[in-house]
């Protein structure tokens, strides 16, 4: 099958401002991809590019084969932009089937409804709800056409825990049935949760591509953690923190620096050895954290 989503050497400024800068990446059909960076690493333009709302400068954005400013090929898609602006005056109901007029095969209000937590709702001028019930209506449209493609651009920002839940249900539910994903958040037990494959994303550039298991260890640290009443002068130690007789030990080799704990002599207990987590890997990975591994995993960013 053809991948849905495919960029080829894609460039994009806004004035002195390169929002991305040379990028390789392809999608693959059932795929749910997380797309991780810092403000202003050039995720939404990304996004804005694959929904045919922005050309590239230079390169090649493909949308199930085809250009994503044709509206042919944007029949397929479904998108929630971080800003959306829904018609006050509208009722919920009126707003899903207004949107799903354009579609050959909508699925019903009653089911969206059901589906985004909105049950009860349907006549609910949008102007009288709340913020969360206004982000899970945004979210809802995306899947009013059935589409085999969705793009999410911080879908759950503002929403409580039980709205997170509601719309992880229902893009899992969406990924399970063949849909293609590709999800752009600031919430790392996001990507841990949903997310097949990580992207991150910094200065324009992928700067890893893989499985979370694969980014995180692309960031050669640990953490060493015991109870001693003092520490011994060990090398590798790269930061240290400690409460009371509680220490935790940063370093890029934790079988060397428990091996030079234990020949020490020092006295010790409530040894423990932890890899980095998603969010560490992505800090360093992104440029805003400790060094990383040369030898990072990347899907291809010139």
């Amino acid at each position: 099958m053809t991948a849905p989503v495919v960029l080829e050497g894609v460039s994009r400024r806004y004035g002195a401002t390169v929002a991305l800068d040379g990028v390789d990446l392809a999608l693959e059909p059932g795929s749910l991809t997380g797309l991780l960076g810092p403000n202003g690493a050039g995720k939404s333009t990304l996004v804005n590019l694959v929904a045919g709302l922005r050309r590239a400068d230079s390169g090649t954005v493909r949308l199930f084969g085809g250009d994503p400013r044709d509206a042919a090929n944007r029949v397929a898609l479904g998108t929630t932009p971080q800003q959306t602006g829904l018609p006050e005056t509208l009722r919920v109901g009126e707003v899903l089937r207004l949107v799903s007029g354009h579609f050959p095969d909508p699925v019903p209000t009653g089911e969206l409804l059901e589906r985004f937590g909105l049950a009860g709702l349907e006549r609910r001028q949008t102007g009288g709800l709340s913020g969360g019930q206004k982000r899970r209506l945004a979210v809802a449209l995306a899947f009013c056409g059935r589409p085999r493609l969705v793009l999410l651009d911080e879908p759950t920002t503002g929403l409580d825990v039980e709205g997170r839940r509601v719309l992880w249900d229902a893009v899992r539910e969406f990924h399970a049935g063949g849909g293609t994903v590709l999800l752009t958040t600031h919430y790392l037990d996001e990507i841990e949760t949903l997310a097949e494959r990580v992207v991150v994303l910094s200065g324009g550039r992928i700067r890893a591509d893989g499985d979370v298991d694969t980014i995180r260890g692309a960031v050669r640290r640990s953490r060493v953690t015991l109870r001693a009443a003092l520490l011994p002068d060990l090398p590798g130690i790269e930061h240290t923190e400690r409460d009371g007789d509680r220490w935790v030990l940063h370093t890029a080799d934790a079988d060397a620096l428990v091996r030079d704990l234990v020949t020490s002599g020092a006295a010790f207990s409530d040894l423990g050895v932890a890899r980095a987590s998603l969010e560490e890997a992505f800090l360093t990975l992104a440029g805003t954290g400790p060094q990383a591994d040369p030898a990072v995993p990347t899907g291809g960013s010139r």
